[in-house]
């Protein structure tokens, strides 16, 4: 499959789209640890956030071996990533939390989406990258804690996860579309030229319902 220069694009685009996704959400959560109201929360975040640096070394050094710079590559992402988070900015330690559980749940919804388009050692690559390293139910169980203590800041957060859903997609959207090699494989392979809006319309219908299925989990209301 990598002697089509289509699908080797594709998949090094979505490796530093993930590996640059991993070096933000690293210094999200260091962020987030200094905004934690304990000691304890704090370590748990920082432990967290080192996590996801180590994600980066596996997929810095298969972009290599597929002939890219993957510094390069991964800095072609910072603008947009940034831009986003510049656009969520959480302004407290739930929002930051909420963000995190949900915001990173979408993104990895939408790699995990575009996965089973790849190769098996790639595929494998990436589903071991987006594994959760203990940040969901760290998450659920202080947002829970929080709205049990506080009902009000659920209506607070329900509203703060509607509008991460719509900023996520809408970068996830713009991502895809700026990018021909993964607009060609999310259509079905590199050999079919442009986009399926039908199927790609079907993939952002599941990634809603995981985003619903999520809300409820912190128990909030979509």
């Amino acid at each position: 499959m990598f002697e089509d220069p289509v699908y080797r694009e594709a998949v090094v685009d979505l490796l530093g789209a993930i590996g640059y996704g991993e070096i933000s959400a690293f210094e999200r959560l260091c962020e987030d640890a200094r905004l934690a109201p304990t000691l304890e929360d704090k370590v748990a975040i920082a432990t967290m956030a080192s996590a996801q640096l180590v994600k980066v070394e596996p997929i810095r050094v298969r972009m290599a071996d597929l002939g890219a710079d993957p510094f390069a590559v991964m800095e072609s992402f910072r603008e947009k990533f940034d831009e986003f988070h510049a656009h969520t900015a959480p302004a407290d330690w739930f929002e930051g939390l909420v963000k995190a559980y949900v915001g990173d749940g979408l993104a990895n919804d939408f790699y995990r989406e575009i996965a089973a388009y790849l190769d098996v050692e790639t595929r494998d690559l990436v589903l071991s990258t987006l594994e959760d390293s203990g940040h969901a139910a760290f998450a659920v169980d202080r947002v829970r804690a929080g709205i049990a203590a506080d009902h009000r800041l659920g209506g607070r957060l329900a509203l703060w996860g509607r509008r991460l859903m719509g900023e996520a997609l809408t970068q996830a959207q713009r991502v895809v579309a700026e990018r021909d090699a993964l607009s060609a494989l999310l259509a079905g392979g590199v050999d079919m030229p442009g986009l399926d809006l039908a199927a790609i319309g079907r993939m952002f219908t599941r990634l809603t319902e995981r985003h619903a299925a999520r809300m409820a989990e912190l128990g909030l209301e979509h």
